[in-house]
């Protein structure tokens, strides 16, 4: 399992909502996660100086490369890195694309913040070595 240096799980968050940023990473912060966040896509890809995530949350639509967009690339880069999906907009085809690849979760931002913990946690336990 990657960690950060202090042995925190270490939570990449992508999304064009900044209000929603702030939020998911204050509920990481109080669950003692630790979370790099991102306004788009592109600035995730531009920052190659992140660190090895445990866990992607990454907003379905967002301008310019959508986060199903960023989910391909990655898996096309051999990037196994656990990937939950969080949307403003359920959309059944949306979320059958979603479901597709790597995806380990799909959440409507409407839903309860103890839901995206849990499936974080679950996901990063899973994929522990051993």
């Amino acid at each position: 399992m990657a960690t950060s240096g202090l042995g925190k799980l270490c939570v990449g968050v992508v999304d064009d909502d900044e209000s929603l940023r702030r939020s998911v990473a204050r509920l990481l912060r109080a669950a003692g996660m630790q979370s790099v966040t991102y306004a788009s896509a592109e600035a995730f890809n531009e920052d190659m100086k992140h660190p090895r995530f445990d866990c992607l949350v990454l907003d379905v639509q967002l301008p310019g490369m959508s986060g199903i967009d960023l989910r391909n690339q990655l898996a096309v880069e051999g990037d196994r890195t656990p990937i939950l999906f969080v949307t403003a907009h359920d959309d059944p085809r949306v979320r059958e694309a979603a479901w597709s690849g790597q995806c380990v979760g799909y959440f409507r931002k409407t839903d309860a913040g103890s839901d995206l913990l849990e499936a974080i946690r679950s996901v990063v336990s899973s994929s522990a070595p051993g």
